[in-house]
C-alpha cells in the first residue's frame, strides 16, 4: 500500500495485556455516540471457536486453521499473530477501504500485531491500556473462571512481556476504575481525532 492509497483516514491501535480491560473499552468506544460515526471497526479473523453470544462476521470472522493459513498465504491479512493457542488476523482490504474513504480505523490488537502495523503505518496512533499491577491483572483473569492454572500462568508471563512494550506507545491509560478510565480514553481519542 502506498501513502497515496491511505486517504486521510487514521489508524488508532488499542493494545494491552489480557485482563487490562482493552476489549471492554473498545466495545464501549464503538457504541459511544461521540465516536460511532468517527471510528470504524475492522472485524478480526480468528481460529478460536465462538464464545456465547458472539456472532459470526460481526464479532469475529471465524475460520478453521486451514482457511486461516490459506488466507494468510494469499496476503489477506495486514497482520496476523498466534495468541495463546489460536490465530488472529486483521483483514487488509477492510482497513485499506476505510482509510481510502478518509475514515478512521480503531483496531484492538495485541502488542506484536501493533508492531507489525506500525511498521507499515508509522503514523498509526498507539494507546496502551494497563491494570494498576500484575497482582490485580491476575485477580481479574481468575475472576473470569475460564482459565486453567497453566493458561493463567502463560497469560501473566505474556502480560509482563507486553508491559515492557508500553513505553513505545503514544498514550498509556491506567484502568483502575473503568468509569474513570473510559473518560480518560474519550479525552485521548478526542485529541487523536483532532490531529
Amino acid at each position: 500500500m502506498t501513502s497515496g492509497d491511505r486517504g486521510n483516514g487514521k489508524i488508532i491501535i488499542l493494545s494491552g495485556p489480557s485482563g487490562s480491560g482493552k476489549t471492554t473499552l473498545y466495545k464501549k468506544i464503538l457504541k459511544d455516540p461521540l465516536f460511532r460515526k468517527r471510528l470504524f471497526k475492522v472485524t478480526t479473523a480468528t481460529t478460536r471457536p465462538p464464545r456465547e453470544k458472539e456472532r459470526k462476521g460481526k464479532d469475529y470472522i471465524f475460520l478453521t486453521r486451514k482457511q486461516f493459513f490459506l488466507r494468510k498465504k494469499a496476503g489477506y491479512f495486514l497482520e496476523s499473530e498466534k495468541v495463546f493457542d489460536n490465530y488472529y488476523g486483521t483483514p487488509k482490504k477492510s482497513v485499506q477501504t476505510l482509510l481510502r474513504e478518509g475514515k478512521d480505523v480503531l483496531l484492538c490488537i495485541d502488542v506484536k500485531g501493533a508492531k507489525t502495523i506500525s511498521r507499515q503505518f508509522p503514523q498509526a496512533i498507539k494507546i496502551f491500556v494497563k491494570a494498576p499491577s500484575v497482582r490485580i491483572l491476575k485477580k481479574r483473569l481468575q475472576s473470569r473462571g475460564v482459565e486453567s492454572k497453566e493458561a493463567l500462568g502463560l497469560r501473566l508471563k505474556i502480560a509482563r512481556q507486553e508491559l515492557k512494550e508500553s513505553s513505545k506507545y503514544h498514550y498509556i491509560i491506567l484502568n483502575d476504575d473503568l468509569k474513570d478510565c473510559y473518560q480518560n480514553m474519550r479525552a485521548v481519542l478526542r485529541e487523536c481525532l483532532r490531529k
